[in-house]
């Protein structure tokens, strides 16, 4: 029987406190639209906010501080003041100033269609309500957020390699900062490699269709690839951002109230899938090689969708926050369902599936310790 609205309300807002519900059902589908067909969902999780504005609290002139990570100037009264918001290139504030992720303290730019942009660039994304049903209206609300505008890459995740396992996330990591309960959880360490060597091991995954080599070479523009859900989490934690819910990133790709039904649909057009589009379909004749994933941002600004993210469609799946469940309410505010042991999410397509899996609303279910070559992930920031 299909639970009511607030009895779904208050089963998700146990779920985040006590860990322990949901019900896992398996699917015979390759692939699954959201809200069509017993798809995956969100439930809702809670209030909660980090802050923002200039705050009431006195100060020291000339003190500084970041609050809901825009860096803030007391002034010569004692009075908190907003700066400039933090630019996409440098989306972090840190100790009053904008920064680079950690991931690319020491790149270059050198990402997208003509390797001018930093890796870490990170765009926002104005929150809104969009529908994200099929047969009956399904309404989703997020806040504002920053994603970041390219799959994470073989590059940007070799320094996250390099200190491991001092990259563990400490508990509490990676939490959205409206959704209490949503951070790193420390039943979650025993999912992790141990520790260099055993990390390294699991990158290899799918031999010879993975993306990572244990030297510098020639794939460092690729999105990296064999990362289970507990790793993608742990990498986004030490980065500075977390994983998007399921909400926000079928949100980006949507266009929020535009419905897209492919990323870089118009609000009245959906274009047809092909390689000047997305990289897609390598697979669907048995000659996929790994030189037909391609680099972020190749099919930019084509392909991107309606705030400028690159492969919200194809090259690679990504990795969301919520666990697999079968039922959600009808409308939600910044919601997430965060399950132990269940199956989690993929969302956005591959290099190596076929075109359906690149609609705004399909995904597919994976054990989260899994490590496949056709994903990869994608990290959310506060605004």
């Amino acid at each position: 029987m299909k639970k009511s609205r607030s009895a779904v309300a208050m089963w998700a807002a146990s779920c985040l406190v006590i860990g322990a519900c949901t019900s896992i059902v398996g699917v015979d589908k390759p692939y699954h639209l959201d809200g069509d067909g017993g798809a995956g969902g969100d439930a809702s999780g809670g209030g909660g906010s980090g802050g923002g504005g200039a705050g009431d609290d006195a100060c020291t002139p000339d003190e500084v501080r970041c609050r809901e990570n825009r860096p803030q100037t007391c002034d010569e009264t004692g009075h908190w003041q907003d700066e400039d918001e933090c630019p996409s290139a440098a989306p972090l504030c840190q100790d009053g100033l904008c920064t680079s992720p950690r991931s690319c303290e020491e790149l270059d730019a050198i990402c997208g269609p003509r390797g001018d942009e930093s890796c870490c660039a990170s765009l926002v994304v104005p929150g809104g309500t969009f529908d994200r049903g099929a047969a009956e209206p399904r309404l989703a609300t997020v806040s504002d957020f920053r994603l970041d505008r390219f799959e994470v890459t073989v590059g940007r995740f070799r320094k996250f390699v390099s200190e491991y396992p001092a990259a563990w996330p400490a508990v509490g990591a990676g939490a959205h900062p409206k959704i209490p309960g949503s951070g790193w959880r420390a039943a979650w360490d025993a999912n992790m490699p141990e520790d260099r060597p055993a990390l390294l091991a699991s990158l290899h995954c799918e031999d010879p269709y993975h993306s990572w080599t244990d030297e510098v070479g020639d794939y460092e523009l690729l999105p990296v690839t064999c990362v289970s859900w507990y790793v993608a989490f742990a990498f986004c934690a030490w980065d500075g951002g977390r994983l998007p819910t399921v909400a926000e990133r079928h949100y980006a790709a949507a266009g929020g109230d535009e419905q897209r039904q492919y990323p870089w649909s118009g609000p009245n057009s959906a274009p047809e899938p092909d390689e000047s589009y997305a990289v897609f379909g390598c697979g669907l004749d048995g000659s996929c090689e790994i030189e037909d994933l391609q680099p972020g941002g190749s099919r930019s600004p084509r392909g991107d969708g309606r705030w400028g993210h690159a492969d919200l469609g194809g090259n690679v799946w990504e990795w969301v926050l919520d666990s697999y469940a079968e039922d959600y309410p009808l409308e939600c505010d910044d919601c997430t369902v965060i399950t132990p042991d269940a199956n989690h999410m993929i969302w956005g397509g591959g290099w190596r599936s076929e075109k359906a899996t690149l609609l705004t609303a399909a995904f597919e279910e994976r054990s989260p310790t899994g490590e496949y070559a056709g994903a990869g992930l994608r990290c959310a920031r506060a605004r």
